[in-house]
């Protein structure tokens, strides 16, 4: 059992990414396949799958990587935990964070759901702020 599954997530996608692996498993939960759907929208994974395995389900997340097959490179560059459950990161609709100027995205769980900061901006809505992805 970890203390931070959110965070083993985005460990395990990030290690597969540093090993050029095509697709990883990740331990399943609700929260995890919203971020997993967020992440295929705004197009920096393939896909992701949810698997029924008989002790415990996996989401099966296909990485996307850009350039031929010698030289490619991971469409995810970074991915970083923002509120951790030691210390938890709110904000309101008027301050919500931009990732590099626009250029990458952050990941919030609001009373709407999850989304991304520009969808929050729209819903006129604040929430905890996740991770940013860039």
């Amino acid at each position: 059992m970890t203390s931070d599954p959110i965070a083993d997530m985005l460990t395990r996608v990030r290690n597969a990414l540093m090993a050029r692996h095509l697709t990883v498993d990740v331990p399943y939960s609700k929260m995890k396949a919203e971020i997993a759907r967020i992440l295929k929208e705004e197009g920096y994974i393939e896909d992701y799958t949810v698997g029924d395995q008989s002790p415990f389900a996996l989401i099966n997340i296909t990485l996307k990587y850009y350039g031929e097959r010698r030289v490619r490179r991971p469409v995810i560059t970074n991915l970083q935990r923002v509120s951790k459950p030691g210390r938890r990161v709110y904000r309101g609709r008027t301050e919500l964070p931009r990732v590099l100027s626009g250029a990458g995205i952050a990941i919030l769980t609001t009373p709407k759901g999850v989304m991304t900061a520009q969808q929050a901006r729209r819903e006129r809505v604040g929430g905890e702020v996740l991770c940013y992805v860039w």
